[in-house]
Formats: C-alpha cells, structure tokens, sequence
C-alpha cells in the first residue's frame, strides 16, 4: 500500500499582503481626491450662481441690522460688532446645508448619480465623507467672503479681533463640518417631496433659535428658551466666533457662551450628526 503524499498549495508570499492593503488604500484615496476635485471644480464654473444662493440673506442682514438700523438710531452702535460673527455662522450653516441636502436629496430620488459615485474604488461610507467635506469647504468659502463684504457694508462697525484666529479658524471649520454633516442627515433622510420641510421649518428653526440676533447672555432672564437655543448647533458658533471676534472694551472681554463649551457643543454636533447621517446614507442607497 502506497502511502500518497499531497503536494502543499502554492502559499501567496507574506509581503504581497500589505503591498495590496497599500494599493488599495491609495486607489481609495485617489477615488476621493478626483471626487472631491470634480465637486470643486464644477462649483468655481457656477461661482457666480452659488454666491447669489449663500450670500443674499447674510449680505441683506448685515446692511439692515449692522449699518441701516443702527445709522438711524434705532440699535445701540455696537450691535454690528457682536451680529458680525452671528452673521458668519448663519453664511456657513446656510452655505453647508444647501450645499449637500439638496444636491443629496435629488440624487436620491430622481436623477441617482449618487449611482455613478457608488461605482467608484472607495467604500459607501466614503462617499458620504466626501460630501460632508466638500460642502464644509464650500462654506468657508462664502464664511471668508463675508469677511470681506463686511469691511465694505459695516464700515467703522466692522471690529474684529486679531490676536485669536487659530481659535477663529477652529471654530469656522467645526461648525462648517457640523453644518455639514446635518445636511447628510436631512438630505439622505426626507424624499425630494418633502423638501418644504428644508425651508418652512428646519432652516427657520434654526435661524430663530440659533442666537443670532441676540447674544446667550441676554437670555438669562429667559431660561426655558436659553436652554432650548443649547439644543441648537448654530448658537455654539455663533457665541464661539463671538469669543474669537469681539475686541476687548475697556480691557474686559465681551460676555459669551464658555469658549471651551462652544467648542465641545460644535464637537459633539458633528460626532453624532455624522453617525446617523452615514447610517442613513448607507440604508438609503443600499436598499
């Protein structure tokens, strides 16, 4: 009796195995890059119409309520210097949300090119990312333009500060990525039939409860609606920017929010609007 020894099958080297994680990852990324790329290249062909879409309320606020009401008495003169910020944060959130809901919301529903991203080299999930981070760019762009139109409207009501732009920056790029990821939760959430809902509620809602035309100090005598305006992602940028801003009156710093609070508030906004928005994401497009 024979005993018939099996040759052993042909063992794939070691080292191969990291070389094609690294190859993927980097065909992953590259998938990501030229994604984001397009998007970028094809909002600087539509400059002229994305600056009408994000600029008009903001610009339209700082003319009546930084320079209008004030120049005719009717707000104190140092009102522009503490709606300023407000005004900043109100451009990237509208910036943010616009930028993803609706473009999410129509491949979605009728025109699917979200079919065509799903196609490429990179996870679900990555497309999702790439649109979070793409909307967030998007909206510091118009968040650094009202910068500049601010200098122009404001005139001597435009004081910012100088000694904290790390700080600024911070601030800007949390909530622009919080605002951001918001919009992944609605957009991949509510059917293009529903995009009343955008407007009629959560964008008024968040506008009228976000602290923008008042400061969370001045709410003190109204603690119910100070603590609902906490619930709100908006008034952590609004009061940090605040913080980062305002100069110092006669060596005393303009009361806001905790700057440390501004900034976990933005934290934990983005932490948990990106996890829900990705799990919405992936059930929506999946099914």
């Amino acid at each position: 009796m024979k005993l018939i020894v099996s040759s052993p099958l042909p063992t794939e080297p070691v080292s191969s195995a990291p070389a094609r994680s690294r190859t993927r990852t980097s065909l992953m990324f590259a998938a990501f890059w030229h994604t984001f790329r397009r998007d970028v290249m094809v909002t600087f062909r539509e400059f002229v119409p994305f600056l009408v879409q994000v600029l008009v309320q903001p610009v339209s606020l700082l003319l009546v309520f930084g320079r209008v009401l004030p120049g005719m008495g009717t707000m104190q003169q140092l009102y522009p210097s503490s709606f300023l910020p407000a005004v900043i944060a109100l451009t990237i959130f509208i910036a943010s949300l616009l930028g993803i809901t609706l473009t999410l919301m129509l491949d979605l529903d009728y025109g699917r090119e979200i079919d065509d991203r799903l196609l490429a080299p990179m996870p679900v999930s990555l497309v999702a990312v790439e649109k979070v981070v793409f909307s967030a760019f998007r909206s510091l762009i118009a968040g650094g333009i009202i910068f500049l139109l601010a200098h122009w409207i404001l005139g001597s009501g435009y004081q910012v500060r100088g000694d904290s732009v790390p700080l600024l920056i911070a601030v800007m790029v949390l909530y622009a990525l919080s605002s951001a990821a918001l919009g992944l939760v609605i957009g991949a959430a509510l059917p293009t039939d529903k995009i009343y809902m955008l407007f009629s509620l959560i964008l008024s809602a968040t506008i009228y409860t976000g602290c923008v035309y008042y400061t969370w100090n001045s709410l003190n005598s109204f603690k119910a609606f100070q603590i609902i305006t906490l619930f709100n992602p908006l008034t952590y940028a609004a009061e940090g920017l605040r913080d980062a801003m305002i100069p110092y009156t006669n060596g005393q710093a303009f009361v806001t929010l905790p700057i440390v609070w501004a900034l976990v508030g933005l934290g934990a906004s983005f932490i948990i609007c990106m996890t829900i928005g990705i799990k919405v994401f992936l059930k929506r497009v999946i099914s």
